[in-house]
């Protein structure tokens, strides 16, 4: 089995947050942007079946777990199913301006009815794929205020506070997916996450990029517009995907763990941000 890289000093914890009850965010809520607006709007309708499905596939393998990664896991699940609940209540934000969001929906779901009656590793290294994008898009989006640059404020918060948890939580999959293959030989191990994360690539950027052009073609926008629109935003300015194709390609090196690489800091630093933005009195209801 591959050295253990995780921090021995991390700690996953749980932020039982809730974020817009009761407001109503604007129709293009990322700044009046609608292709911002669609980017984020179509990543949020993938979550709660997506979460729900990493959470099986980990679980899955938690039986002889080492005690620390086991403890892991149960923080890893408790932060997806809030994950989870936010991204419904965001969505019904979503659904309430009349985006019709059944396409994306059903795209999700055949993605994971796929995976019915294969074997349980292979949900795994999926799992573990996706969260290796989860994670480098959420350090981008921490270490880069542009990301949420003019957008409605509670929508943003619930973005960094997934965020900051997505980075915490990073090496969960991975750890599970390292024990569960431990007597792998190390190229087979190699070759397989490799074939799995080409594939989740391929699907995550092509079904993402349809989502994204529905949700256009309900604001009017179609064609070469919508394109290059969404084609400026995703790699020009402020370019998420170009921002992290670097990282995406060390899950290809020997030795990669999401570990690596220590971004904590930017989970101190967002929850320094949140704690400063609390009022006093906020602070006392949120413990109430």
């Amino acid at each position: 089995m591959a050295k253990d890289v995780t921090p021995v000093d991390l700690t996953i914890t749980p932020r039982d947050r809730r974020f817009g009850r009761e407001i109503r965010h604007n129709r293009w809520w990322h700044g009046g942007n609608p292709f911002a607006t669609a980017f984020y709007n179509a990543l949020s309708v993938t979550f709660p079946k997506g979460e729900a499905f990493f959470v099986e596939s980990v679980k899955a393998h938690r039986d002889g777990l080492p005690p620390k990664l086991a403890n892991e896991v149960r923080a890893f699940v408790q932060q997806e199913v809030m994950h989870s609940r936010e991204h419904i209540a965001f969505n019904r934000h979503v659904a309430d301006h009349g985006y019709d969001v059944d396409r994306l929906e059903r795209d999700v779901q055949a993605q994971i009815d796929l995976t019915k009656g294969r074997p349980l590793i292979a949900s795994l290294a999926a799992t573990m794929c996706v969260e290796h994008f989860t994670a480098i898009m959420a350090s981008e989006i921490l270490s880069n205020p542009r990301h949420f640059a003019g957008a409605d404020e509670e929508a943003a918060a619930m973005w960094r506070w997934h965020a900051l948890e997505e980075i915490e939580h990073k090496g969960v999959a991975y750890d599970v997916w390292l024990h569960a293959t431990r007597s792998w030989p190390r190229l087979k191990r190699w070759k397989v996450k490799a074939q799995v994360m080409l594939l989740t690539t391929q699907r995550f950027f092509y079904y993402r990029t349809v989502g994204m052009l529905e949700l256009l073609r309900q604001d009017g926008i179609t064609g070469p517009k919508a394109w290059w629109g969404l084609f400026r935003y995703a790699l020009v300015r402020p370019g998420m995907y170009r921002k992290i194709a670097v990282e995406w390609l060390k899950f290809f090196m020997p030795g990669f763990h999401p570990w690596n690489h220590d971004d904590r800091d930017l989970i101190r630093l967002a929850e320094s941000e949140y704690e400063a933005a609390v009022m006093p009195g906020a602070r006392k209801a949120l413990a109430a």
